[in-house]
């Protein structure tokens, strides 16, 4: 399926924070994000595979963009409840992260050292990211409970306590709230991708 949703604008290129992605490049380390929240990831032999499933099409856009930037093609594929499912091809440059966070298991959890920066925060944000009356939404893994309390401590070092919103209150997903942590979490993620909506995305202070 053609890579790129109807319509959709070009990425532009992006002026990050110093505190967010500038002091590295892209790579497959920050599909973490992707994983911190509701992305999934399966080995295959020498060579792994991540897939996620995100709600509107803008989201489409802009993973397959950064996808891209870190070297792995992706594809994506409408589902029947009216979402998107993107996934990566089999890659062999997945396969450390995949090992990573498949260790001792099928199922996926944080390595030892686990941590968040801006450009792993971005890919979460763009995949499960979105507003609420109360603050700003990262969504998570239903099926990930467990570990919560680890992705949750990683928010914290960065300078973003969050609040658990559980399943019944619309979650789940850690809600950020408060002036200064939203300023903090926009500094960190960077400037809007042009497909985005404003209301998903945090917007820096004037």
């Amino acid at each position: 399926m053609s890579l790129t949703p109807p319509d959709s604008p070009p990425e532009p290129v992006r002026q990050l924070s110093l505190f967010g992605t500038e002091a590295a490049d892209p790579s497959v380390a920050d599909l973490s994000g992707l994983l911190a929240g509701p992305g999934e990831v399966v080995r295959m032999g020498r060579t792994a595979r991540l897939s996620i499933a995100v709600d509107a099409a803008w989201r489409v856009h802009v993973l397959v963009a950064e996808l891209s930037r870190r070297g792995l093609a992706a594809s994506w594929e409408a589902t029947e409840d009216r979402r998107y499912t993107v996934r990566t091809s089999y890659a062999s440059t997945l396969a450390p992260l995949a090992t990573a966070w498949l260790a001792g298991g099928r199922r996926k959890r944080p390595p030892a050292g686990f941590h968040l920066d801006g450009r792993r925060l971005r890919l979460w944000l763009a995949a499960a990211g979105g507003a609420d009356p109360a603050g700003f939404l990262l969504r998570l893994g239903p099926d990930d409970r467990e570990w919560w309390p680890t992705v949750r401590a990683a928010l914290a070092v960065v300078g973003l306590p969050a609040a658990v919103l559980e399943p019944d209150a619309g979650g789940p997903a850690f809600r950020i709230a408060g002036r200064r942590r939203l300023a903090r979490l926009a500094e960190l993620v960077g400037d809007r991708p042009a497909t985005a909506p404003p209301p998903d995305w945090p917007a820096s202070p004037a």
